[in-house]
């Protein structure tokens, strides 16, 4: 916790009660349910909870924009911002049904009235949204061709409508064909513990 206020200073009072509770609401579920690596789970907010909140860092979402996690695990980068973003809305979809009961559980007992659980496929979500994230999920091609269609044409934030992956290693392979227009941002940017120095996230727009 300390190394998210250090990061983000101006957090409210909810926001950090929030927060806090991730830690033991994880350690719960992730008993259960696995969604953490369970050598992971000590760093839960260094790995999961900061690392999401890159997303934060990069660009900030105007009230009442819509935005799809897909495969996003045990909520992650979703609930993180969800927290971060209260007027956004965010639906957090994995196909596996037992990592989204732990993403349902977690965001009623964190009261995120901005966030709506989805057990399906991306190919069967038909809604439109301003802003596709992922972490580690798919290549970036394959992301952009099943979420194309679910991409929203109306514009109004800062950052025009797109895709935000969080992702690691060597990406040049990957980013080849989109290398005129994608953004690779270095997450050492932003933090500067070790975790990081090969972590990215990769912005390409899409509306």
């Amino acid at each position: 916790m300390k190394t998210l206020t250090t990061y983000f200073p101006d957090l409210t009072n909810r926001q950090l009660g929030q927060f806090e509770q991730l830690g033991e609401l994880y350690g719960y579920w992730n008993a259960r349910i696995n969604v953490i690596s369970r050598k992971d789970i000590s760093n839960l907010y260094l790995h999961h909870v900061l690392h999401s909140l890159a997303i934060a860092k990069y660009t900030h979402f105007t009230d009442n924009t819509a935005i799809m996690d897909v495969g996003t695990g045990g909520g992650f980068p979703g609930i993180p911002l969800a927290i971060y973003f209260p007027g956004v809305r965010f639906v957090l979809l994995d196909s596996i049904g037992k990592k989204i009961k732990v993403v349902s559980e977690v965001s009623k007992a964190l009261e995120l009235t901005n966030v709506e659980e989805v057990h399906g496929r991306v190919e069967a979500e038909k809604r439109k949204f301003h802003f596709i994230v992922s972490r580690a999920v798919m290549p970036l091609p394959d992301l952009m061709k099943v979420t194309r269609e679910n991409m929203a044409r109306e514009q109004f934030n800062s950052l025009p409508n797109g895709l935000i992956c969080l992702k690691g290693g060597d990406l040049t392979a990957e980013l080849r064909p989109f290398k005129r227009i994608v953004e690779e941002v270095p997450l050492n940017h932003y933090f500067k513990e070790p975790f990081f120095q090969t972590k990215k996230l990769i912005y390409l727009p899409m509306g």
